[in-house]
C-alpha cells in the first residue's frame, strides 16, 4: 500500500500535485531547496491559485538539509518532479528513504526513467505522465494552474509501468493523482512519453526565444506553422524509433505528419484545434521553457528538442527545425540573444518552411 508520498522538487507541477494531495487528505512531504519557496509553506501553507479556485493548503515540507528526517517515516512513492537535469541527483537522494516496496515516479516533462532505473533499477521505476497540466511557480509559497481542469472530461495523468502491465501499484498510484485531475493507467507509458515529449518540443522552444506565451505562440500565424513542422519531425522519429503514438490534442499521428508537410486539409483540422486549445488557458499561460529563460534559469531544451534531434540521428531521420531551435535557445540562456519576434526569422532561416 502507498502511504507516505514525497514530493521531490516543489515547483508548479511538484507543488500543484503536492497541495492537491494535502488537501484530500494524503501523507505528503514537499522537498525542495529553495530556502525561501520553503519557509513561506510552513508559514503560510501553499498557496494554489487556478481558473477555479484561489487556497491555501496545509502541508509537510522539508528543505534538503533536512532530508535524513525521513529516515523515520519512509517513502512509498517518490515523485521526482524536479527538472530533467536534476534527475540523478534527486533519485540518489531518496534512494535511501524508500520503503520496503518504495517506488520512484518520474512526474517529468522529459524522458527519464532509464535514468532513475539506473539509481533504483527497473523494478521501483514509474512513470507518470502530466499531459497539459500547464502551471507555473509564481513565487515563494504561490503556485498557478492556468488550465482549467480536466476531470471526467479528459484524463491530465497516465501513470504507466515501464513493462506495460497493469499493476495494482500502478491502479493505486492513478487512484491517488485522481484527487488532483482525471487519472488512468496507461499500458503504452513510452509511447504515450513520446506524445508528450512531441507537444512540448512544439511549443516550448518556441516561446522562450520569441518571449512569447502559448496564445502567442498559437495565434501568430508563421510561430503556429513552425511548431507545427517541429510536431512532424518529432513524430516522424518517434515512430521510427518503434513507439506507438496515440493522438496529440486528440489528432492522429498521419494528420500531424500531413500538416507538417503541407496537406491543406490537415493542416487546417490541426490549425483548428491548436487555436481551439488555448481557449482553455488563462493568458497568463507560458511553456515551462519560457518560464526558466524569464527567470535566468537553465533550461531543460537539450532533453526537449535537443533529444527529438538525437534520437533523430539515431534512426537517420533529419531534423532542421528540432536542431534550431534547440541553437537558438541556447544562444538566449547564454545572452548572445534576446527573447523576441525576429527570432523567428533566425528559425525559418535555418529550418525553412
Amino acid at each position: 500500500m502507498i502511504d507516505h508520498i514525497a514530493i521531490i522538487g516543489v515547483g508548479a507541477v511538484g507543488g500543484l500535485v503536492g497541495g492537491r494531495l494535502a488537501k484530500a487528505g494524503y501523507n505528503v512531504t514537499l522537498i525542495d531547496s529553495w530556502a525561501e519557496h520553503i519557509e513561506a509553506i510552513k508559514k503560510d501553507g501553499l498557496r494554489i491559485t487556478t481558473p477555479e479556485s484561489d487556497e491555501r493548503v496545509r502541508v509537510r515540507c522539508m528543505h534538503l538539509n533536512d532530508v535524513q528526517s525521513l529516515m523515520r517515516i519512509p517513502v512509498d512513492a517518490a515523485m521526482i518532479a524536479t527538472k530533467s537535469y536534476d534527475t540523478g541527483w534527486a533519485t540518489m537522494m531518496v534512494k535511501d528513504y524508500l520503503s520496503a516496496n518504495g517506488v520512484v515516479v518520474s512526474l517529468q516533462n522529459c524522458i527519464n526513467e532509464e535514468r532513475i532505473a539506473g539509481i533504483v533499477g527497473w523494478g521501483r521505476t514509474i512513470g507518470c505522465i502530466a499531459h497539459t497540466i500547464s502551471a507555473r511557480l509564481e513565487g515563494p509559497g504561490h503556485v498557478v494552474r492556468t488550465r482549467m481542469a480536466g476531470a471526467a472530461a479528459r484524463h491530465v495523468f497516465s501513470v504507466g509501468e515501464v513493462h506495460g502491465r497493469v499493476t495494482e501499484r500502478a491502479r493505486q498510484l492513478a487512484r491517488i493523482f485522481g484527487a488532483v485531475d482525471g487519472s488512468i493507467v496507461t499500458t503504452n507509458l513510452w509511447g504515450e512519453r513520446w506524445a508528450k515529449l512531441s507537444l512540448n518540443s512544439m511549443h516550448n522552444g518556441l516561446a522562450a526565444v520569441t518571449g512569447l506565451n502559448h496564445h502567442g505562440v498559437a495565434e501568430n500565424e508563421l510561430a503556429r506553422r513552425f511548431s507545427i513542422k517541429l510536431g512532424g519531425e518529432a513524430i516522424r522519429i518517434g515512430l521510427a524509433l518503434g513507439f506507438e503514438i496515440g493522438e496529440i490534442r486528440k489528432v492522429g499521428a498521419k494528420t500531424w505528419l500531413g500538416a507538417s508537410m503541407g496537406d491543406a486539409p490537415s493542416l487546417g483540422e490541426i490549425e483548428k484545434i491548436i487555436l481551439a486549445e488555448v481557449k482553455k488557458m488563462t493568458d497568463a499561460g507560458r511553456p515551462s521553457t519560457a518560464q526558466d529563460v524569464q527567470k535566468g534559469r537553465r533550461t531543460e531544451i537539450e532533453f526537449i528538442n535537443g533529444y527529438v534531434a538525437a534520437k533523430g540521428a539515431e534512426v537517420g531521420i533529419a531534423a532542421p527545425a528540432q536542431r534550431a531551435i534547440t541553437e537558438l535557445v541556447r544562444e538566449v540562456e547564454f545572452g548572445k540573444l534576446a527573447p523576441g519576434m525576429e527570432n523567428l526569422g533566425l528559425l525559418v532561416a535555418r529550418a525553412p518552411l
